[in-house]
């Protein structure tokens, strides 16, 4: 059985799952452009999408450090927010880079969530997230994000050392690629601008 193949302009949902399999959140992506292998998505500002919060109604950020990953977690409706997103997520790498764009469609900065890839499903490509991500600003500049957070993960059983290894060295790579102004940091596609003509994407029913 060959991986789903979507066409431009189709809607796809990006699901981050959980170490126990069970589905976190969803962010609706409409199609740019795929090969089968590598997928480019658009998530405009706004767009709804299912977020998760702990189980005691507190946003993740709210939880000190030692709770954030121990207190359960349950899925809620919610927006994205501040900037639009184009998504570059690659079947075999453990990383998405992401264009941020602001509300004048102005390329900002980079920001590359590494993942553990999951494969596609018919709907859209499953991940998850690695909690350690590289922030890259134009001209090559990078830095690691969350890199407490990544290390108490691994001691609440979020992921594994092993995993989070393997999350180091792909951030390595990337951060090699933005030093050097190699794509996906040369500046392709930061010009970018979605078809007027293509509606936000939405997510199907049922999720909640």
């Amino acid at each position: 059985m060959h991986d789903p193949l979507w066409a431009p302009g189709d809607t796809v949902v990006e699901r981050f799952l959980r170490p126990d399999g069970s589905i976190g959140q969803h962010h609706p992506l409409r199609v740019i452009a795929d090969d089968g292998t590598v997928l480019l998505g658009w998530l405009p500002a706004d767009t709804p999408i299912i977020g998760s919060r702990l189980a005691d109604g507190r946003l993740f950020r709210e939880a000190p450090l030692q709770e954030r990953f121990r207190v359960p977690r349950v899925r809620v409706a919610d927006f994205w927010r501040d900037t639009s997103t184009l998504r570059r997520i690659a079947d075999d790498e453990w990383s998405s880079v992401w264009w941020f764009f602001d509300a004048d469609g102005r390329f900002l900065n980079w920001y590359v969530n590494l993942e553990v890839p999951l494969g596609r499903t018919p709907s859209g490509p499953d991940r998850i997230d690695g909690i350690l991500d590289v922030a890259v600003e134009p001209g090559g500049r990078w830095q690691w994000k969350d890199e407490d957070e990544a290390e108490e993960a691994v001691l609440a059983g979020r992921i594994t050392a092993g995993q989070l290894e393997r999350l180091r060295a792909e951030g390595e790579r990337i951060g090699a690629l933005a030093a050097a102004e190699r794509f996906p940091f040369d500046g392709t596609w930061t010009d970018f601008r979605p078809d007027p003509d293509w509606p936000a994407p939405g997510l199907p029913g049922g999720l909640l």
